[in-house]
């Protein structure tokens, strides 16, 4: 294919993602919905209701709540991000950077401040171009502010910026997670550069940890060893989208797509190698077998698919309405188009359930909201938000 032919189908896509981004904000603007579309499932504690909370958004990647519960934030892949409140949509929020909105890449994590009461700051990740054809993931932190009761973000600043840069438009990651102690993580996909994943002279396939102001913490692994980059937490991973802490013992728990087979849950662990692309339970999409399943200095993952289920977003259940399941982690799937239960002994995987199996499609977000229900992220064209509660 030749430059002009990419720039044709540039132009192309650019015209639709417009016109559909046209027709959403005429239906959010005109038309927002309060959803209150009401199902049932049957779970190994009883019977929960799936409730429709907010619809449509475009390809909906992530839900952060702000702390008065009836708010939440929500990005859209295409590369917009909405306040909800009281289910009602907002118009896209104005002073995002620009957003390389194509193949994988777009506006994808984010996560509020800890201390957001006192300073209103929220972070996401997305996909930033560099030139006409080269992006990269990185990490920004805005503002919230209100003008004329509409959102918008102002004092937005890039604090982190995966290297290198690449052409490629898959494995961007990308998950945020803030620790106790105030530090920012972010899991980094390969980029579909899996020769480069296990040098730590680069970001890809690495899990990076910053201080929020972007700068390294003096505790990292890597921090002043040669040929390394200071942020690099662990390395090894394919294309970690789902990542959750866990505020008992903060432990870090990363959720990777693998290729044919070989998704794995990880806990995150500094300075480890978690073996990609060398060492991985699945198979190349050719169906060879990977060097090894298991190497000494290698961390094994707590629990891998095989054949591949494409988990995403990631929770560590600690809120009250399910007192059953506080401690459990749930991943959402994509390609498999399920909520997976793992019930934790310590670091181990004890019990595993799957629920809504092919009932909403794919799950791209799973988040513990401040009312104890568990909420999702519907990855569609027409993506809605849902909750799971008594």
């Amino acid at each position: 294919m030749t430059v002009r032919d990419l720039h044709s189908v540039d132009i192309v896509r650019n015209i639709t993602q417009y016109l559909v981004l046209v027709f959403v904000n005429f239906l959010c603007t005109s038309f927002p919905v309060s959803a209150n579309e009401v199902d049932t499932i049957n779970t190994s504690i009883g019977r929960l209701q799936v409730e429709k909370m907010a619809a449509p958004f475009v390809h909906p990647w992530s839900i952060a709540f702000l702390p008065n519960a009836r708010e939440y934030l929500v990005t859209e892949r295409i590369g917009q991000m909405r306040l909800v409140r009281n289910g009602i949509i907002s118009p896209p929020i104005k002073g995002l950077p620009k957003i390389k909105a194509q193949g994988q890449g777009g506006l994808l994590d984010l996560a509020v401040d800890p201390d957001f009461k006192e300073n209103s700051l929220i972070y996401f990740t997305f996909s930033e171009p560099v030139s006409d054809y080269k992006s990269r993931t990185s990490l920004a932190k805005g503002k919230l502010s209100f003008r004329e009761k509409l959102p918008l973000l102002e004092n937005v600043t890039i604090i982190f910026r995966q290297y290198p840069p690449l052409v490629s438009d898959i494995h961007f990651g990308s998950r945020i997670s803030i620790s106790n102690n105030k530090k920012i993580f972010v899991t980094l996909g390969d980029r579909g550069e899996p020769e480069l994943v296990q040098n730590l002279t680069n970001h890809l396939g690495k899990v990076v940890r910053v201080n929020k102001d972007g700068s390294s913490p003096d505790d990292n692994p890597f921090k002043g060893q040669s040929g390394a980059l200071p942020e690099i937490w662990s390395y090894g991973h394919r294309n970690p989208q789902g990542a959750a802490i866990r505020k008992l013992d903060n432990s870090l728990f990363t959720v990777s797509h693998g290729a044919a087979g070989g998704d794995e849950v990880n806990l995150s662990i500094p300075g480890k190698n978690f073996g990609w692309p060398e060492v991985s339970y699945g198979k190349h999409y050719s169906g060879q077998a990977f060097q090894a399943s298991v190497r000494s200095d290698v961390i094994p993952p707590l629990h891998f698919w095989d054949p591949s289920i494409a988990p995403s977003g990631a929770t560590i259940y600690d809120g009250a309405l399910f007192p059953e399941w506080s401690g459990n982690l749930f991943i959402g799937a994509l390609r498999g188009k399920r909520l997976v239960r793992l019930k934790l002994k310590g670091n181990v995987v004890e019990e595993k359930e799957q629920l809504l199996v092919n009932q909403l499609g794919r799950i791209r977000d799973v988040r513990t909201g401040p009312d104890g229900a568990i909420w999702l992220a519907i990855d569609d064209e027409n993506g809605a938000v849902y909750r799971l509660h008594k």
